[in-house]
């Protein structure tokens, strides 16, 4: 790398420069702030939480007590003094020195297990409470996730998404599980400093030296660190998102020979992330370098004084013992608030990201006292309905129409022309920008959305299947179905057949994509899906544009049969498929410009017509010239060759 050229950049796919991750904006003030939205989430699991505080109470209680056993044997035991205070209450004035070892040792050892006992336990709640936390988020954030719009999911990385739902959703339960440890340390902290004061005043105030130290290293955190966590976040987005676009497509890699390429790719991207981590690493261990230093440097001034105090005898050597231990013990929670507060930092950081999913707006909403319709009869209108994908113009422009029920309406036209488009307002993936959609004369926003796709079985171009068993995709149509009707289903489908001749029939397991069946296999079973839910009106978005004609037409029949009495929408760019149709939508440029039957519409001589022409009519071949023309003879390498009509 030429000097001054600054670090790699990741190239994008097609080789250019990429889009530099966008730093996330907000101080960590600002991340504190969203602390209240934990309390949602807390709420059902409060009393649980409560017994976890008291569990710490007393945790905190057990490490209290524990040096204070040692400082008897040092005090009473070894040195074998007059027995005073707790000792002589408990002993008597003139107790026997084994007597009061043996005592003290297995206290200090009950105090150990009890102590560790009540946090195996404090822990074991602990983790329920955060785990149960963490699902109830992430059944929000999914169940939020599915509700948004197309159009939020058509720009949005699908590993960013992935991560928000599955990993940073974990940041909910870390962060309501630090509050008990930081409580305990708050607590060990001022009763350890009582106790102190109680034993050498002036000792306790020096080690209270380090406090204005520690202060400062939280708000530095919360200014330079802060930002590269956002950022390091951001990077380890871009990582998943290329992982999932890869294995998405995998067969194009694959087929274009282009693994080395991709392979670079993520490498390149990795790199990124993992200098940036780094860098994050290095500056949080900077950070806890400084605050251990702090604390040791504390810790060295209090020895140095008490010894002092011992020499000149204002304390004894088992109470500088006990207040060594309790001002070690004083610098270990502060030690710990300083680590947790770095790491509560960086899962308020994936708990705002989380947030700002749940506050994404849904583009496609219910208006109030939507309304739910049991069966509907399937009379579909569009009135003047006009829409754009955002940062284009015009996708569609003025349309209307009206199916009754039961027509058979085709929506034929160019690529690009909006068909597919029209279909997804009426399933109200979008909203149009002006007009509305009727189904039996109800604008689709006065209806609630569960009970619209209710009314809608849709068979797309590419047959989409579920991991998981034949009969498992078919009952997807109608949860709960019985094996009667998936069969019946299978059989409209013409799907019955090939499925018994599997191994495992029904319960043949697919795999990803259902990869296992070929094109024409899937889309049976797609059709058998619509069979299965029944529902009043029926879009088919070119089913058969990817299967051969053979397949075609055992699909095209089974078609036929499920277009019965509802209301159905084709489209196809195969003609040859909608003559049949009640009415032909002719669409170009986001409009209709045609309309009627399949025989109207030829003979009126327009763009259906040249398109009719254009699929019927048979290619011309060239004049066939003379043999003696097209023929050649020659000899290459010591072999004699002849070239016939062009075809060697």
């Amino acid at each position: 790398m030429s000097p001054g050229m600054g670090p790699v950049r990741m190239r994008s796919r097609f080789g250019r420069g990429p889009r530099q991750p966008k730093e996330e904006k907000g101080s960590a003030w600002e991340l504190w702030k969203a602390l209240p939205r934990v309390g949602p989430y807390l709420r059902p699991y409060r009393r649980r939480l409560i017994l976890v505080i008291l569990l710490t109470v007393a945790g905190a209680l057990f490490g209290l007590a524990e040096p204070w056993p040692l400082a008897v044997i040092l005090n009473d035991v070894l040195h074998q003094t007059e027995p005073t205070g707790i000792v002589r209450t408990i002993f008597g004035p003139d107790p026997t020195v084994w007597v009061v070892l043996v005592s003290m040792v297995t206290l200090r050892f009950l105090l150990i297990v009890c102590g560790n006992g009540v946090t195996v336990l404090n822990h074991f709640l602990g983790a329920k409470t955060e785990q149960n936390m963490v699902l109830d988020l992430r059944s929000d954030l999914f169940a939020h996730a599915q509700r948004l719009s197309f159009t939020f999911h058509d720009r949005r990385q699908t590993g960013a998404l992935m991560s928000q739902i599955n990993l940073q959703a974990s940041a909910v339960g870390t962060i309501v599980m630090v509050l008990p440890p930081i409580a305990e340390a708050l607590l060990t902290l001022v009763g350890m400093l009582v106790i102190s004061l109680l034993i050498d005043w002036q000792i306790a105030l020096v080690a209270l030296i380090i406090l204005p130290l520690l202060f400062f290293s939280f708000s530095l955190y919360g200014r330079r660190i802060v930002p590269r966590l956002q950022r390091v976040q951001k990077l380890e987005w871009d990582s998943l998102s290329i992982v999932n676009e890869a294995m998405t497509m995998l067969r194009v890699i694959v087929s274009f020979g282009r693994e080395d390429h991709e392979h670079r790719r993520f490498r390149e991207q990795g790199q990124t992330a993992v200098d940036e981590r780094v860098k994050l690493t290095v500056s949080q261990s900077l950070y806890t370098l400084g605050v251990q230093t702090a604390s040791a440097f504390g810790i060295s001034v209090v020895m140095g004084l008490g010894a002092w105090h011992v020499i000149q005898g204002k304390i004894s050597i088992g109470e500088l013992i006990v207040l060594i231990t309790y001002i070690t013990s004083v610098y270990q929670p502060l030690e710990q608030i300083s680590t947790t507060v770095g790491m509560i930092h960086e899962q308020l950081v994936q708990f705002h990201s989380s947030l700002r999913l749940l506050d994404t707006e849904p583009l496609v909403t219910e208006r109030p006292g939507a309304v739910a319709l049991d069966r509907a009869r399937g009379r579909v209108t569009a009135r003047q309905v006009s829409f754009a994908y955002p940062g284009r113009q015009r996708t569609l422009e003025d349309i209307s129409f009206d199916a009754l029920p039961g027509e058979r309406v085709a929506i034929v036209g160019k690529t690009g022309a909006g068909k597919s488009t029209l279909m997804s307002l009426l399933v109200r993936f979008y909203d149009p920008k002006r007009g509305r959609i009727e189904i039996d004369g109800v604008d689709l926003r006065d209806l609630q959305l569960h009970s619209l796709r209710d009314q809608i079985s849709i068979v797309l171009q590419e047959p989409l299947m579920f991991s998981g068993t034949i009969r498992d995709n078919i009952a997807y149509g109608r949860l709960g179905a019985s094996e009667e009707q998936i069969h019946a289903a299978a059989r409209a489908a013409n799907a019955d057949e090939f499925v018994r001749n599997l191994p495992d029939g029904y319960e043949t397991e697919l795999g990803e994509r259902g990869a296992q069946l070929s094109g024409g296999e899937r889309q049976r079973l797609c059709v058998a899906r619509a069979f299965l839910k029944d529902a009043p009106i029926l879009i088919l978005d070119e089913p058969t544009s990817s299967i051969d004609s053979k397949t075609e037409a055992v699909v095209l029949d089974s078609l036929d049969t499920l277009m019965e009495g509802r209301t159905s929408f084709v489209i196809a760019h195969r003609l040859s498929t909608v003559r049949h149709a009640d009415q032909i939508l002719v669409v170009d440029g986001g409009r209709v410009i045609e309309r009627g039957t399949h025989e109207t519409l030829v003979a009126a001589g327009g763009a259906y017509t040249q398109l009719h022409d254009a699929q019927t009519r048979e290619r011309r071949r060239p004049p066939r010239r003379g043999a003696d023309e097209l023929t050649a003879t020659g000899t290459t390498g010591g072999l004699t060759w002849t070239q016939v009509g062009g075809f060697s």
